[in-house]
């Protein structure tokens, strides 16, 4: 085994971003370091229960204050509420990353993208870092330039055309709200100031890529520190560790239902449900409802449909017909494992790239908020499902994923080497 030193775990974000975090942490505490987790308030019980010690970053009022923000579902405006948040919390980080340094502890810092306090600490106290990114869309590249959320330039462009429109966005509507007053954090500290947001979150020492190179290849003007490692499977540490009994007996009594979820954190999901149960009705199909609160369902429900705040992915959609969501990376990763297509409706952040990926691949495809209607929605579900090029990319999706299904122990070996890397 490695030498054993102190790991700190810093994740801001949903359940898609912290997740992953917590089954990292959860192996790493597994091979003897000790971890902790910085990260929004109400990951504490996930994280305790993963054998992780547990640090706040902000309460749960301020996160749910976050989540409530119906900006946060704007395809153009969805990133501001996340990144004010992440704001919020960049000196509390930075602190409790010192604060730990102080105690001379040996410590190694894994950080997500909006997790500026770890930056800012590693800047500060030249502390071993890595950058771990579960989706391509934040990784820039001139040849294979994300698609931005309400942002849908021809792919008729020449690539380099598209990442100077992307660069363009983030000069005009990231840098002038983030950047003032991260540097003024920054001159308080006597650090020098910051020019580009989504170039500096990237530590120069690793960046942990969550993603295989099928599903997004490696460019050639990715940062050299960044090493691809494939998709965490990782919902066993979420809300619920077990199918739901009554999940359980739904899915035994027919056929494999069509699975509707739009996000952990969604809280304006409404309309998305009420289409979810008039397209069952339509294609006469039983369908698993998932939100975690239940305003957003219809009531009452229809026989063959049912609704429960949280399951399991990957226990349910091995044993369902197909997966219609927002687009989110981790849900996108389970469908791939089950061998299912998928729909996408992309609501904001990465959906509308992690649909046009799908799509590319024949995995899925994806249809706006304002097309999904019960009529066009069951004919493109109907389609999926008839589609033979669309089951063999599915079939071979599942296989690759079983083959990579060791992401997070490849991580924490990278985690590892990184202490080693020091020690030298």
């Amino acid at each position: 085994m490695a030498e054993r030193y102190d790991v700190a775990l810093v994740a801001v974000g949903t359940h898609g971003d912290v997740l992953p975090f917590i089954a990292l942490g959860h192996e790493l505490a597994q091979r003897g370091h000790g971890v902790s987790l910085a990260a929004p308030a109400p990951f504490e019980a996930m994280a305790r229960r993963a054998g992780l010690a547990f640090e706040p970053l902000g309460t749960v009022a301020d996160y749910e204050a976050v989540i409530r923000q119906p900006d946060l579902w704007h395809p153009q405006q969805g990133f501001r509420p996340m990144f004010d948040y992440a704001l919020q919390v960049v000196e509390a980080t930075c602190l409790w990353l010192g604060a730990t340094r102080a105690r001379g502890v040996d410590l190694r810092v894994v950080a997500s993208p909006l997790s500026w306090g770890a930056r800012l600490a590693q800047d500060l106290y030249d502390l071993p870092t890595a950058t771990l990114h579960v989706m391509p869309f934040l990784i820039e590249s001139r040849y294979d330039p994300p698609r931005l959320p309400g942002l849908a330039l021809p792919r008729i462009l020449p690539a380099s055309w598209r990442a100077y429109v992307n660069l363009g966005v983030d000069a005009v509507a990231v840098g002038p709200f983030t950047l003032p007053p991260l540097n003024a954090i920054r001159a308080r500290l006597g650090l020098d100031p910051v020019n580009r947001l989504r170039h500096w979150w990237n530590s120069p020492s690793r960046m942990l890529l969550m993603f295989p190179d099928w599903y997004a290849a490696p460019q050639p003007d990715w940062p050299a520190q960044a090493v691809q490692l494939g998709f965490p499977l990782v919902d066993r540490f979420g809300d619920v560790p077990a199918m739901p009994p009554e999940l359980d007996a739904f899915l035994a009594a027919g056929e494999p239902p069509i699975v509707f979820t739009y996000g952990s954190a969604m809280r304006q999901g409404a309309a998305f449900f009420d289409t979810a149960v008039q397209v069952c009705q339509r294609m006469g199909r039983r369908g698993v409802l998932l939100a975690p609160q239940g305003g957003q369902i219809p009531k009452p429900l229809p026989a063959g449909l049912i609704h429960l705040p949280y399951a399991p992915l990957s226990t349910l959609l091995p044993r369902s017909a197909a997966l219609v969501h927002h687009g989110g990376v981790g849900t996108v990763a389970q469908a791939l494992a089950a061998g299912i297509p998928q729909l996408v409706v992309p609501v904001a952040f990465d959906h509308f790239d992690e649909g046009r990926r799908l799509k590319d691949r024949n995995l899925g495809t994806t249809l706006s908020r304002r097309a999904f209607r019960p009529a066009r929605a069951a004919r493109v579900l109907g389609r999926l499902l008839a589609d033979p090029v669309v089951a063999r990319a599915t079939a071979a999706a599942r296989a690759r994923m079983a083959e990579g299904r060791d992401a997070i122990a490849r991580a924490c070996d990278q985690v590892e080497a990184l202490g080693a890397a020091r020690q030298t």
